[in-house]
Parts: C-alpha cells; sequence; structure tokens
C-alpha cells in the first residue's frame, strides 16, 4: 500500500467561545499506527477530524505523504476513515459495501468487484461478501468497514473508536486482527480511542493528550514504565502514586527510599531528595508477617475470580493492590506487611 507519513505543524483549532486544540504538532511515521489516547474532551477527536478534512484548522499546517492538504476538503486528501457506528448501508451485501467507495470514485464495475474480493479476503471474509450486514457478527461489520477503508488504497487510515460497539471479549479478538492487518499489509493509520488497554495492544506509538496538548508520546512500553507526570502515571493502567526519597545513583539506577526499605528504580540520574514513585497494584505483595517496606491494615477487599482486590491503609496513605496469585485471602482488619516489586516502580519526572 501507499503508505504516507503525517505531520502537524502548529496546529490550532477555535471553536465559538473554545479552544479545542490550542497548538499542536506530531509526527506519525509512514507505515506505523500511531494511537490518539485521553480522556473526554481532550483533543484527540478533533485532531482525526482535522486531518480527515472533516475540519479546518483556524492556523497551522497538516502534510500528508509530504503534501501539504491544510485547505484541502476531505475527498481530496488519500486518506480513508472506519467510523465508530461502521457506517453500512443496510440494503447492500458486505461485497457490494466495500465496492461503493470504489465505484462512487469512477472504478469500473468488474475492477470494483475485483478489488472488494481482495479486501473480504484480506479480513479474513472472503466466503460472506453475499452477506447483509444484519447478518453478520458485530465483529465482521466492524472487519467489513475496514476492508471497505483499505480497497481504496489510501496514504493513511483512520480509525474513530473503531471497536467501541463490540463486547470485551471481541474487543480482544478484532484489535489483535486491526494490528495484525496493519503490520502485515504495512498502511499507516491513526487510532482514535480512550481504553488504554486498547492503545497498548495496538500501538507503535501513543500520544497522550490532555486538554488539547501533548501530554507524553513514545513506545506503549515507555508510557507505561516511565511517566512523566502523575496524570500519565495515572492514565495509562491504575498507579499508585507515593512520596518518596532518591538517596544515590548506581549507574543507570536511582537508589530509592520507600518506607523501610530501599529500592533500585531505573533512570533520573544525578537528581536526588524528594520525589515521586509510580506503584504498579499487580507488583504490590501482602503478608501478614512483620517484613516489607510499610505496615498497613486491609480496609477493603474484592474477590473478582481470577484476582482479589484489596484496599490496604498505611502511613503514606491508601494503597489499591491486585493480588492475581490468590495464594491466601487476607481478612479485612488484618494487619499486613506491604512490599514492592521493582519492576513496578517508576520514578516520575516532575
Amino acid at each position: 500500500m501507499n503508505a504516507g507519513s503525517v505531520v502537524f505543524e502548529h496546529v490550532s483549532k477555535r471553536f465559538a467561545g473554545f479552544t479545542a486544540l490550542p497548538d499542536l504538532s506530531l509526527t506519525v511515521e509512514a507505515g506505523t499506527l500511531v494511537t490518539l489516547l485521553g480522556p473526554s474532551g481532550c483533543g484527540k477527536t478533533t485532531t482525526l477530524r482535522l486531518l480527515a478534512g472533516l475540519e479546518h484548522p483556524t492556523s497551522g499546517r497538516i502534510l500528508i505523504g509530504g503534501k501539504d492538504v491544510t485547505h484541502l476538503p476531505a475527498n481530496e486528501r488519500d486518506v480513508a476513515m472506519v467510523f465508530q457506528s461502521y457506517a453500512l448501508f443496510p440494503h447492500m451485501t458486505a461485497l457490494e459495501n466495500i465496492m461503493y467507495g470504489l465505484q462512487s470514485g469512477g472504478v469500473a464495475k468488474r475492477e470494483a468487484q475485483d478489488r472488494a474480493r481482495e479486501g473480504l479476503r484480506l479480513v479474513g471474509l472472503e466466503n460472506q461478501g453475499g452477506r447483509l450486514p444484519s447478518e453478520l457478527s458485530g465483529g465482521q461489520q466492524q472487519r467489513i468497514a475496514v476492508a471497505r477503508a483499505l480497497v481504496l488504497e489510501p496514504q493513511v487510515l483512520l480509525l474513530d473508536e473503531p471497536l467501541s460497539n463490540l463486547d470485551e471479549r471481541l474487543r480482544r479478538r478484532v484489535r489483535t486482527d486491526i494490528r495484525d492487518l496493519q503490520q502485515r499489509l504495512g498502511f499507516t493509520a491513526v487510532y482514535v480511542t480512550h481504553d488504554q488497554e486498547e492503545a497498548l495492544a495496538v500501538s507503535d506509538k501513543i500520544i497522550v493528550m490532555k486538554e488539547g496538548d501533548i501530554a507524553q508520546q513514545g513506545a506503549p512500553e515507555t508510557l507505561y514504565h516511565s511517566p512523566e507526570s502523575v496524570f500519565i502515571a495515572d492514565f495509562m493502567g491504575e498507579a499508585n502514586i507515593l512520596p518518596c526519597e532518591i538517596e544515590r545513583h548506581e549507574d543507570d539506577y536511582a537508589l530509592v527510599r520507600l518506607g523501610r526499605q530501599q529500592y533500585r528504580v531505573r533512570g533520573h540520574a544525578g537528581r536526588t531528595g524528594a520525589a515521586q514513585l509510580s506503584v504498579r497494584p499487580q507488583f504490590i505483595t501482602l503478608t501478614d508477617n512483620d517484613a516489607g517496606a510499610l505496615r498497613g491494615e486491609i480496609i477493603h477487599r474484592t474477590w473478582l475470580g481470577d484476582h482479589i482486590e484489596y484496599e490496604v491503609q498505611t502511613e503514606l496513605g491508601a494503597l489499591f493492590i491486585v493480588d492475581a496469585l490468590m495464594e491466601q485471602q487476607l481478612a479485612i482488619s488484618a494487619s499486613v506487611a506491604v512490599d514492592f516489586k521493582p519492576q513496578g516502580l517508576a520514578l516520575i519526572a516532575n
């Protein structure tokens, strides 16, 4: 496919009495899948609409494949969009839905049929072309919507909350389908979601947005394990934010005092003194002995089948803890020792 890069250069978007994007600059490399992630109202959907040509910026430039498309209409941008609702025509078969965009663009019927059949094959539905949308499952409808966009051979595929209408199990399967397809075909994709797990699963790069600005961007592993702010630490999965003391450094590690224990935490060379530590709940251990970094009391417990969630009150505040091993069930009001696995600790940059 003809994969193209995407560049936003100091793009702003103002509506009457409201600034959605104050000054946005970002780059999506050709052939990568980049996710715009953030809470409602952060500007991610506005960014996608600007890229699609459904909105136009107040200032700045947008480039696709090196071409300035800032003022071009949507039909001249060489992008295709997969909508949240799929927007399939109910009276057309799957094959006809995929053909529609091609024929609207002037492609002859025979060629449109051939390309539509190839689209069905790409998404693994080559035997479903004669079915109406109502005869397809939600996951199959979603894949038809993707195929309809892919056969247009756009430089950039845009996906706006594409899995929001699916149940949790189907979401996991279809997000894997999308990621496998993107890696196999090498197209550029910009994916919008508010679901952190979804973003971690599909992305080459995640751009986390907050109030129209980029809060942090990078590989999924970087954002999860090296958050630059409390907002990122808490937004990229559950996190406990605890005060700590950086005592000294050894090579690429900081020696951090947390309660009665010292831990080696990667990063922040040269910095000492008071700091904040992000602690993932699945990397906290509870025992009923006197060891550990902190002492605490269990104030809440929830059994959820494959794990137990605890809330434990300590001298540093309440901690949220996930016990996936479930080797023992500790009672509410029990006094416990709290300890931390180093791989679940991350110093927050600011």
